[in-house]
């Protein structure tokens, strides 16, 4: 399982989650606590927004290296400044180590990182595939189950669906699709969304095991993590709490707004 970071909230220099921490994403990477797999090192990547008005698309660096091992990440978190930005460290669940498969991923205006895996994912992945309109099926770079997911989603806000309505949507239409199929290993997701302004944080699991997902207020804004960044008693980050299963949290700059997710009534995608 990877382990992912999301920040907003007044600008602060990238290295101060990424890098810093006693518990840093960097860290994890060679060494996770709260993930079934403890090295994280098949690729890594960051996605920032710059807050200007004039630059509403994020930046964006990926690599297949392991985080621990690359400087050029180092130098690049000392040099960035920005009010909200994405980290993503991966273990790969089949899918290639390549660039394209690491995450952020990009499309637009919006970032996207995610945890998990679609149980059965070669049963259904030609099924959700087909799913795509003719735009987003040729914007499809990599081949892993969490691109495919974000570009669902994507064609739900295109079509002017809210974010959460988006991904709770998706969802659906991955259950339904891996029943069809007889799948029974479950769907996972802890995943964040934004489009620059806000992020749209999800924990969700068909079965009783999700992801891992923490909320702190640090450096005066909000963090989401798969792990938190530092002992519970740091002064920097006093506070952890775990996002709650089958939820989603929506952070726009102090506010702070909670979802049930609620699938069984949703039709998909």
């Amino acid at each position: 399982m990877c382990r992912l970071l999301a920040y907003t909230g007044e600008p602060i220099f990238l290295e101060e989650l990424i890098c810093k921490p006693q518990h840093s994403l960097v860290r994890q990477s060679m060494r996770a606590d709260e993930a079934k797999v403890t090295t994280n090192g098949d690729g890594f990547g960051i996605g920032w927004y710059t807050g200007h008005p004039d630059r509403t698309d994020p930046g964006l660096y990926r690599e297949v290296t392991p985080a621990w091992s690359d400087e050029n990440l180092l130098a690049l978190c000392s040099a960035v400044r920005s009010p909200l930005f994405f980290a993503h460290v991966r273990a790969t669940t089949g899918t290639a180590v390549a660039r394209q498969n690491c995450h952020p991923f990009r499309y637009g205006k919006y970032l996207f990182i995610h945890n998990g895996q679609i149980g059965g994912y070669e049963k259904v992945r030609r099924q959700l595939e087909a799913m795509l309109p003719d735009e987003l099926y040729t914007a499809r770079k990599g081949a892993t189950d969490s691109e495919l997911m974000f570009l669902l989603v994507i064609a739900q806000l295109n079509g002017g669906t809210a974010p959460v309505a988006a991904v709770e949507s998706m969802l659906c239409a991955v259950e339904q699709a891996m029943q069809e199929k007889g799948v029974i290993a479950p769907l996972r997701f802890a995943a964040v969304l934004s489009e620059g302004e806000s992020i749209y944080a999800f924990r969700y699991s068909s079965d009783d095991k999700p992801p891992t997902l923490y909320l702190s207020q640090c450096f005066g804004g909000t963090v989401v993590a798969s792990e938190p960044l530092q002992d519970r008693a740091s002064p920097q980050c006093p506070e952890w709490a775990a996002v709650a299963p089958n939820s989603a949290v929506v952070i726009t700059g102090e506010s702070m707004m909670r979802h049930s997710l609620r699938l069984a009534h949703l039709e998909p995608v």
